[in-house]
């Protein structure tokens, strides 16, 4: 009877089968571009987006009352063929009204771009943006908005029971039986709706409400209504997706950049927005272990590359300009970060420091941060900050042992769990994650790509950081001249990426199938 009564206070939409719900919301939003074209009087951009919202809602009414408490064996494995779905299918889906709307993209251009904006890749195959209708360019914000904060969600809701998505590394191996991702914890929960609806309810009112305070401070620096929304969705999904190639052609303005740097730190902890707004707000994020691993490398990077300039400005002007070293230190600041969160911005006066010392950046050091990526339960790609923090102070820790070997270290059992097992785990992802960078750039090598182009496009694809490839390529690479092979092989690499390996190879755990 408890079990009943609890159940019976979520609301009938959230009971259903969460890839239903996924389709009604997709549904729902391609609502946004048709009311948009319609406004500019873009009919025939309007109308896939309208009769697709009517379409796929009935096609999303007539599976709900088909799978409506339809009782589901194993929770975790659900959920975790859920989220596959929700990548690999469900963009099938979205790229629907996306072909109609530019018949002159093939379908599966379409399927690629959502694929790209759903995973929060950002990776464009529209060489000529400026062509394409606005309503078109916010679908594909829209969507990347919407995959950030699935994003999110499935953190919170699906993988931290199931202790994988970088929470592996504050709960290891132990709380599941030695198995990294079993889902022993998640197979018990009686009602799994019922958390994915509680999260939903606390986080979708923050994430709201941050995406229209972004919008209106970058109304307010100056920037264009249609531009500061598409700013907004890209920096609080950091998916990276602008109306238009760089933000220089957006005219970006230093204020606008300061406005985004500022939004950028929630994808590098998740306690940016989880801990209580009093008066120890500031010195609890101070002490986060992602924002002071984050905070050393907006630092630290920026200054190396600065000097690096500053050397060049040396021997190419007989005196250093004050305010291009200030412009150089800022680009390279913002720049990082961006990359860091794996957004893919790049400031305005990230070629103001090739200008004042004459020296390109080394578009490695891009790709570096890309890996690295954000922080746990974030918008953000990459490895995460926490798994590399975990391997800091198992490296500290170590190298202690070695002046004294009979010491105990301090940290408390989570500190102690974070430098063990967190540490194996976060090593053993790492490698995962390298092995996938090399299987994919064979697999991109046999398609006909080069292996510097193939090193990028990988990284890119499996950090999530889309527009990496124009800013670490000078050869003019782009994702519009892949081949189809090539194109499915970034699909995979990214659905592999922002699911995470862990998260795959615990579909192949045999507990999964045994019940």
């Amino acid at each position: 009877m408890g079990q009943t009564s609890k159940a019976s206070t979520i609301p009938v939409l959230l009971r259903l089968p969460l890839f239903v719900q996924l389709m009604g919301a997709g549904a729902v939003a391609m609502l946004i571009p048709a009311i948009h074209a319609f406004s500019l009087n873009q009919h025939r951009v309007a109308q896939p987006f309208f009769y697709g919202a009517i379409l796929f809602l009935t096609l999303s009414a007539l599976i709900a009352l088909a799978t409506f408490r339809q009782p589901v064996r194993n929770v975790a494995r659900s959920q975790l063929l859920t989220l596959v779905a929700a990548y690999l299918v469900l963009p099938v889906m979205l790229a629907i009204p996306l072909h109609e709307a530019r018949p002159s993209m093939s379908f599966f251009n379409a399927y690629f771009e959502m694929v790209s904006s759903i995973t929060t890749t950002g990776a464009s195959i529209l060489d000529t943006p400026r062509v394409v209708p606005d309503p078109v360019h916010l679908w594909r914000g829209l969507v990347g908005w919407m995959g950030g904060f699935l994003v999110i969600v499935a953190a919170v809701a699906i993988l931290a029971p199931m202790t994988l998505g970088g929470f592996e590394v504050l709960r290891p191996t132990a709380s599941s039986g030695g198995r990294p991702g079993s889902g022993a914890q998640l197979a018990k929960a009686t009602e799994p709706n019922q958390r994915i609806a509680r999260y939903t309810a606390k986080i979708l009112p923050i994430y709201l409400s941050l995406t229209v305070i972004i919008w209106l401070l970058q109304v307010i620096c100056g920037t264009g209504s249609f531009h500061g929304l598409m700013i907004a969705l890209a920096t609080m999904s950091t998916s990276g997706i602008l109306p238009l190639k760089t933000m220089i052609d957006l005219g970006m303005s230093v204020p606008g950049e300061v406005v985004i740097f500022a939004f950028l730190l929630v994808a590098v902890t998740r306690q940016a927005i989880a801990l209580p707004l009093d008066k120890h707000y500031l010195p609890s994020l101070k002490e986060d272990a992602e924002m002071r691993v984050a905070f050393v490398f907006v630092v630290v990077v920026p200054l190396a590359l600065w000097f690096r300039h500053f050397i060049g400005a040396i021997e190419v002007n007989e005196e250093a300009d004050v305010l291009a070293s200030v412009r150089a230190f800022w680009g390279a600041m913002f720049t990082v970060l961006s990359f860091l969160t794996t957004t893919g911005f790049v400031s305005t006066d990230w070629e103001a420091a090739r200008d004042w010392s004459a020296l390109p950046t080394p578009g490695l050091i891009l790709a570096g941060l890309a890996i690295m990526g954000g922080g746990v339960a974030t918008t953000a790609g990459g490895v995460k900050l926490l798994r590399f923090y975990a391997l800091y102070k198992h490296g500290l820790r170590e190298m202690e042992r070695l002046v004294h070997p009979s010491s105990v270290g301090g940290g408390g059992r989570l500190g102690r769990g974070m430098r063990r097992e967190g540490a194996f785990i976060a090593w053993i992802f790492f490698m995962l994650f390298a092995l996938s960078i090399a299987a994919v750039v064979v697999a991109l090598a046999f398609a006909g790509l080069s292996f510097e182009n193939a090193v990028i496009f990988a990284i890119a694809a499996l950090s999530t950081t889309g527009p990496l490839v124009n800013v670490a390529l000078d050869n003019g690479a782009s994702y519009a001249d892949l081949s189809v092979q090539a194109k499915s092989i970034l699909i995979a690499a990214m659905v592999l990426g922002r699911m995470e390996t862990l998260a795959i190879i615990a579909l192949f755990n045999p507990d999964f199938w045994r019940r």
